[in-house]
């Protein structure tokens, strides 16, 4: 059977109590049903685990594939949805999976480096560029995705402690009330909700073959396709020289290569900033200065 590391064990505990940790106790059980129904050989686990367990194998043809498992399995089942949808337009197949069982079988990304693996930062937003104009399409009628609203349902959730609670602002107001109002514009301006990603990040887009790449992992959100550039855009964001430059510079090129609005960008990028310190003070953390600083830097290109 396949030994589950320790590290990854611990981390399902710290992340959903004694239940995490009896999922995890049970994995090698479950890798040894999905192999014998799926047809693969497992091999060794991902080196990166964090939220999931993820398993390199082999099927019988020769083919490689990769099985994702889940403690989240509602999760994982709206990326299955989201990579089907996505399937002919560069996102990596589902090739089997069971909601029930919480796991995916995928194709197995060949060479599979991440685009964080190119350092030349505009050549890198190019193949984005490229990869991100194949993707979006409108949600086919009955799909249940999160809007756009609930994703940023952080920022009203801190609005109300404050207000129950009478409690002094930690975050700088002027900067909340913009990202409030920002929201607002951007959701009824939207002209067309399409399905998003809402997780595209160099390290989410890997080499397939030589020349093609394919993306992984979606969270599926249903918006502006503005909103898809801003997790490439707080990624690696000084890689290539200071970071306000670098990000006018990717803006840049997704502007000419997308013909995308920039300003609509740059307000998704504050509210974005905003929300990340909100989901940080969520949950306990006090590094919510990272979120501001992502606020300042995308307004800084509205100006």
């Amino acid at each position: 059977m396949i030994a589950i590391p320790d590290t990854f064990m611990k981390r399902m505990h710290e992340l959903h109590g004694e239940q995490g940790a009896i999922w995890s106790e049970a994995l090698p059980r479950l890798i040894t049903d999905c192999a014998s129904r799926f047809d693969f050989t497992p091999e060794a686990p991902f080196s990166n685990l964090s939220y999931n367990f993820v398993l390199r194998a082999t099927r019988s043809d020769g083919k490689r594939v990769v099985l994702k498992a889940s403690f989240m399995k509602e999760e994982l089942s709206r990326e299955v949805s989201v990579l089907r949808a996505y399937e002919g337009r560069g996102a990596i197949q589902v090739l089997d999976a069971d909601k029930e069982w919480g796991v995916a079988l995928l194709e197995g990304a060949e060479p599979g480096t991440p685009l964080s693996t190119i350092e030349n930062d505009a050549l890198a937003t190019h193949i984005f560029c490229d990869v991100f104009q194949r993707l979006h399409l409108t949600p086919s009628a009955g799909c249940q995705y999160p809007s756009m609203k609930q994703h940023f349902a952080a920022i009203e959730r801190y609005r109300e402690r404050c207000n129950d609670m009478n409690i002094d602002d930690r975050l700088p107001t002027s900067y909340v009330e913009k990202a409030e109002e920002y929201l607002e514009y951007l959701i009824a301006t939207t002209r067309e909700n399409l399905l998003l990603h809402g997780d595209l990040h160099h390290d989410n887009i890997l080499r397939q073959d030589e020349e093609k790449w394919a993306v992984i992992d979606p969270k599926g959100i249903v918006g502006d396709i503005h909103f898809d550039t801003i997790q490439y855009l707080l990624n690696y964001e000084d890689r290539g020289g200071e970071c306000e430059q670098v990000l006018r510079n990717r803006i840049a090129i997704m502007v000419d290569q997308l013909g995308l609005d920039p300003r609509r960008i740059a307000m998704w990028g504050v509210a974005r900033g905003m929300l990340e310190a909100c989901w940080t003070m969520e949950d306990g953390g006090t590094d919510w200065h990272r979120g501001i600083q992502i606020t300042e830097r995308f307004a800084k290109c509205l100006n």
